[in-house]
């Protein structure tokens, strides 16, 4: 595709407020912070969202790290030879090694861009289908149960369709068992952000007898082992997550047993088609897997929603609806859920949806504009 002669690439850091904060295992946010990455070329533009959580709560990476990287390595050497076919760029940078948010960032700008100059939506472009997605509601920890009972139940007065609790250590049967008493055979799996070791093999074997969906990351990432050897004393499946960092780990996780299930999120893998390739590795194991999120804005979540379509994501997706988590999203039209738990994409070229400016500039607090 011949690159237009002008190019200009802006960063946005916004921070959008959050209606409650968002609690796991091993920290909080209140706050949602997220680099979005502006991509303008002949008169289109492309949007991209970079969106670690702040802190260490998640990642090493970090908002901070992630600008850094953005504006001082990756744009520069993006602009000193750019390459507007997201394929090729990504061979392009593989070069430059670290910070997965940030390459998903600029990927998804590009893919975006793409998808709108050859006029195809981006499901198309990543091999999909125009299939609506089920939604499942993520639920924090909370200080007391009758709190997590209450949000429960105003989810699936919404139409989600499954239900995920984070669980830690000393919140975790009581939990389970509180829903179960309450709701009855729902749609449910545990959370546990890897907050848990080998040696409480014989709490997750209680758990078996709570019919969950899956445990999502009892142990340690990098304890795949471990996790192997848990898998194999259960009947509930385990999914994997924060293991689940890169081609090469999920190759390992396939080779070792270390789970059923696998949640792929578009951020730690670096961007759409690092994703895809994940998605296809699981699908040729026969190992389902689902899309999950940080959460992230908009952007993010529409464009992980295109990948969603793909056929081997077969269960619900962690993308809710944009009032779920913030106080005002960036895009319009906001993302919803059907009264029956699904979300569904448009056929427009792109992403279908479009980024209000006036929002970004609202929740900006830094900006930064590099040109060719």
């Amino acid at each position: 595709m011949p690159l237009p002669v002008e190019l200009t690439i802006r960063l946005h850091w916004v921070q959008v407020p959050l209606w409650e904060p968002f609690r796991i295992s091993n920290g909080e946010i209140r706050v949602k912070d997220a680099i979005l990455v502006e991509v303008q070329a002949g008169g289109t533009t492309g949007w991209g969202e970079a969106s670690p959580l702040a802190g260490s709560a998640y990642s090493t990476e970090t908002p901070q790290s992630t600008w850094d990287f953005l504006r001082d390595h990756l744009i520069p050497a993006f602009i000193e030879q750019p390459e507007l076919d997201p394929l090729r760029c990504l061979d392009r940078l593989s070069e430059l090694p670290g910070e997965p948010f940030a390459r998903a960032g600029l990927e998804g700008a590009l893919w975006d861009l793409h998808a709108q100059r050859v006029g195809v939506p981006l499901w198309s472009l990543l091999g999909g289908s125009n299939r609506p997605v089920e939604s499942g509601a993520a639920v924090g920890l909370f200080t007391e149960v009758s709190d997590l009972l209450s949000r429960v139940e105003k989810f699936l007065n919404q139409g989600y369709r499954r239900i995920k609790i984070k669980i830690a250590p000393g919140q975790d049967l009581e939990l389970i068992r509180a829903l179960r008493q309450r709701f009855g055979n729902i749609p449910l799996m545990v959370d546990a952000n890897a907050a848990y070791r080998l040696e409480d093999a014989k709490l997750f074997e209680e758990m078996d007898e709570y019919g969950l969906m899956m445990i999502e990351q009892p142990l340690a990432g990098e304890a795949l082992a471990e996790h192997a050897e848990l898998q194999r004393k259960l009947r509930t499946p385990i999914c994997l997550d924060e293991s689940a960092d890169s081609l090469e780990s999920i190759q390992s996780i396939l080779r070792q047993g270390s789970g059923r299930i696998l949640n792929i999120k578009v951020q730690r893998m670096g961007g759409l088609w690092p994703a895809r390739q994940a998605h296809d590795l699981a699908w040729a194991a026969g190992i389902p897997c689902w899309l999950g999120t940080m959460p992230e804005l908009g952007i993010a979540s529409v464009q992980g929603l295109h990948l969603a379509t793909l056929p081997n994501f077969t269960l619900p997706s962690d993308v809710q609806a944009s009032e779920r988590w913030f106080v005002e999203d960036i895009i319009s039209p906001p993302i919803s859920i059907t009264p029956d738990g699904f979300l569904s994409l448009s056929d427009e070229p792109g992403t279908g949806c479009r980024v209000e400016i006036e929002r970004v500039e609202r929740y900006r607090i830094r900006f930064e504009e590099l040109r060719r």
